[in-house]
Formats: structure tokens, C-alpha cells, sequence
């Protein structure tokens, strides 16, 4: 459970993008506000939205929010709106992996995955926690900066909106030229920047997709968004070693992002640097990237040292019981586990 802070007071816009690029795409259930889908699941995800503060105004200030559930290809499958420390709950949910988002005042203060993947029904809880605080004092390492937010006149937010709303249903071109629009009246918003990258990848644009990313970084170098963004994307592409560079930067910018170490360290695998590998993939375990066990596991298997690949597995199982290959780790484990 991670802690971000969001300012108390004024106008902000929204601070991430409308999808974080993926290379898995999963299976969907159903949410509250949305037509019912052929395929439901059998699950639920649940949290409280917690919010601290550091001063007794604050500790009072009444606040509402938005949660919406996305799978993690960018389409919306849910939304509810819940006062200050109340509880959402999305239903009848498949297995896969979901982003849980926290807006407010049309922004985005919160972006969390969780997965969801279990043989048999069952409930997952994701608390999320921020901390309410004035604007301008600085935030904790690893959290939303003010300097991220954007404020923009209103008739270039009302643009944003509408290309975000364009992007949930799917409207990649609406989306497209309403940011366009926008971003010819202000180049530059590095936000809507790299919302205009996000939305031509997902219109399987990857090459004007990479220009918009480029240039979110050139109008905001210390925005960590359209970093690993663009690392994805390059990853994506198989390039690899031009994946490293914008990674590198996102794991500077925000050393505690699980998704910016386990990239970073996919990518240093990919090209055969196992040892830079390693230190990025362990700090993604920790950060709660499971997977990033099984990479570990997989490079240590590969260069003989079947004790240490087998100490990965068995903390994976520890974090994934349910994992279909369970019983081929198990005895894996079992032959190779140091005595």
C-alpha cells in the first residue's frame, strides 16, 4: 500500500495518463454504473481510501472522490464516487490484473494495480492511503510532486476532459484532436503531451506515440510518467537498449515505483546484463512485483545457481499460491532448495 500526497487547495489537472501501456492484456468483470458483460468472474475488490493529515484544518476539510477500475490495457470497466475514508467495492471481477485510480476534483491523485487471481472466489483488498498537505511543500520521495500538476485555463482543461472521456469509450480519434487542439493552444503542457502518447499507441500509432512521449520529457525532463512510458514502449518494440535511458531516469526520478525497477531490470535481461539486472528486479520484488521473482529466478537458473533460483520461487509462491504452475515450482524447490 503506497502513500501519495495531493495539494489541498486550488485548481490542479489531472496528473497521470488516461493508461499505463501494458504488454498483458486481461480479462474483464463487471462494475457498478456499467452494462452487465457476458463473462463475469467470480470476484470482489475492495479498500478504504485513507486520508492523513498533517494539521487540524486539513484533519476536517470535507473531500469526495472518484474511484475508477481499469484493466490495465486502458478501458474503463467501472467508477464510483465515495466520501473521504470510505470504502469501494467493484464486483464480479475475472482474473487479471486491474489499475485502481483516485480522482479528484478531475484529477488524478492515485494510480495503484492490484491483481486479482485466485482458483476459486474470492475477496482482495487495496487500501490506498494519501496525504492531504498545502501546496508547494515538497513530497516524500516516491510520491505525486506538485510539480506534476498543471493547471491550465479552463477552456483547455474542458479539452483534456474531453479527450480523457473520448479515451474510455474507446474514441482514440476524438481523443486524438481534442488533445491536439489543446496542446496547439499550449505546447506546452507535458501532461497532455504524453495523454496524446498514450493515446496514438493505443490507436497503434507506436512511432507518433514515441515523437509525443519525446516531447512531454523535452517540455518537463523531470516528469515520471512520460518516462517509463516511453521505456515501455520501446520495450514494447523490442528496442530494448533504447528502452534503458528514459527508465533509468524514472527510477531516478521515483525510486520507490515497482513498475520503473521491474522494466528497468526486464530491459537490462533482454540484453544480456544480468548483473545490472538483478538489483532492479530485487528492489520490484519488494515493491510488490511478484513477477519480478520469477525473472530473478529464471536468470539465476540460467547461470547455474539453481539454490538462489529456487529461494526466488519459493518466495513468489509465498506472494502467488494460486499460480498455475505451482506444482512444477514446488518440485523445482524441492530438487534444488539449499540444504
Amino acid at each position: 500500500m503506497g502513500k501519495l500526497m495531493f495539494p489541498c487547495d486550488g485548481f490542479v489537472s489531472r496528473i497521470l495518463g488516461l493508461a499505463i501501456i501494458s504488454l498483458v492484456l486481461c480479462g474483464v468483470g463487471l462494475s457498478q454504473g456499467f452494462e452487465p458483460m457476458r463473462d463475469r468472474g467470480p470476484h470482489v475488490l475492495y479498500g478504504d481510501i485513507k486520508v492523513e493529515s498533517s494539521d487540524a484544518e486539513s484533519a476536517n476539510k470535507a473531500l469526495t472522490f472518484e474511484v475508477q477500475l481499469y484493466i490495465i490495457n486502458g478501458t474503463i470497466i467501472g467508477r464510483q464516487t465515495i466520501p473521504r475514508d470510505g470504502r469501494y467495492r467493484f464486483m464480479d471481477l475475472r482474473n487479471g490484473e486491474y489499475e485502481v485510480v483516485v480522482m479528484w476534483e478531475n484529477s488524478e491523485v492515485s494510480r495503484t494495480r492490484v491483481r486479482v487471481d485466485s482458483v476459486y472466489k474470492n475477496d482482495f483488498r487495496q487500501d490506498i492511503t494519501l496525504e492531504l498537505r498545502a501546496n508547494g511543500k515538497a513530497a516524500a520521495p516516491g510520491t505525486v510532486s506538485v510539480a506534476d500538476f498543471y493547471k491550465r485555463p479552463a477552456a483547455n482543461e474542458k479539452l483534456f476532459v474531453k479527450a480523457k472521456h473520448a479515451t474510455d469509450q474507446k474514441h482514440y480519434d476524438e481523443a486524438s484532436a481534442a488533445l491536439q487542439e489543446l496542446l496547439a493552444l499550449d505546447p506546452k503542457d507535458f501532461q497532455a503531451w504524453s495523454e496524446l502518447g498514450t493515446v496514438f499507441l493505443l490507436s497503434e500509432k507506436p512511432d507518433d506515440s514515441e515523437k509525443a512521449y519525446l516531447r512531454s520529457i523535452a517540455e518537463r525532463p523531470t516528469f515520471f510518467l512520460a518516462h517509463l512510458n516511453l521505456g515501455r514502449l520501446r520495450s514494447l518494440r523490442k528496442n530494448f537498449e533504447g528502452a534503458i535511458e528514459p527508465l533509468i531516469e524514472a527510477v531516478r526520478i521515483q525510486p520507490e515505483s515497482a513498475d520503473a525497477n521491474y522494466y528497468l531490470g526486464e530491459a537490462y535481461l533482454q540484453i544480456k546484463k544480468g548483473s545490472k539486472a538483478v538489483p532492479h528486479l530485487t528492489a520490484a520484488a519488494k515493491l510488490g512485483r511478484p513477477e519480478a521473482h520469477l525473472r530473478l529466478a529464471t536468470l539465476y537458473n540460467a547461470a547455474g545457481m539453481k539454490d538462489k533460483a529456487a529461494a526466488e520461487y519459493e518466495e513468489f509462491l509465498k506472494k502467488r499460491p494460486d499460480h498455475k504452475d505451482r506444482k512444477a515450482l514446488e518440485q523445482y524447490i524441492s530438487e534444488n532448495k539449499k540444504k
